[in-house]
């Protein structure tokens, strides 16, 4: 899991300004990738408890498909099975080498928010006309009725990761 020190904040307060700097065929991908990034992600939290990094893409002819890729194993001395920086590192990579093939990406990985002291899905979507959304949706675990609860989503800060050079 990824540790992330900066601040969530309040996904309408940044959001409408967001999608106003935008056009509507972008915002509509990056909107598309976060609503399928925060599904897929919930569901596998629900089914497995957990959940690998993976990216999401709007390809060309406007299909979503999923890219995965294998998990790497966690250095020496770490409490981890896997090492989800070297699995977003990796999925970066792919998506750099095939970005031709898509307009639009997210990445999906499971991170702990240092400051709220909590888990958090993170999906930072980027299209390759230069925008960039990313958002962080909280979530712990309830002993009490064995499923999850999940807090506000909120817009975060991202960097470009897939169409730099």
């Amino acid at each position: 899991m990824a540790e992330h020190t900066g601040q969530a904040g309040a996904a309408d307060g940044g959001q409408q300004g967001w999608r106003d700097s935008v056009s509507e065929a972008t915002a509509n991908d990056l909107e598309n990738l976060l609503g399928t990034g925060v599904s897929a992600a919930q569901e596998q939290l629900q089914r497995n408890g957990g959940f690998l990094p993976f990216a999401l893409t709007v390809q060309n002819d406007g299909e979503v498909r999923l890219v995965a890729v294998s998990p790497a194993d966690a250095a020496e001395g770490t409490d981890a099975d896997f090492d989800a920086d070297a699995m977003i590192r990796d999925l970066h990579a792919l998506l750099r080498q095939h970005r031709d093939d898509f307009r639009a990406a997210a990445v999906v990985c499971d991170i702990l928010l240092v400051e709220e002291d909590s888990d958090a899905i993170h999906v930072a979507a980027e299209h390759r006309d230069g925008s960039l959304f990313a958002a962080v949706l909280p979530y712990s675990a309830n002993a009490a009725t064995q499923s999850w609860e999940f807090g506000e989503l909120g817009a975060d800060s991202s960097e470009p990761a897939i169409w730099v050079d």
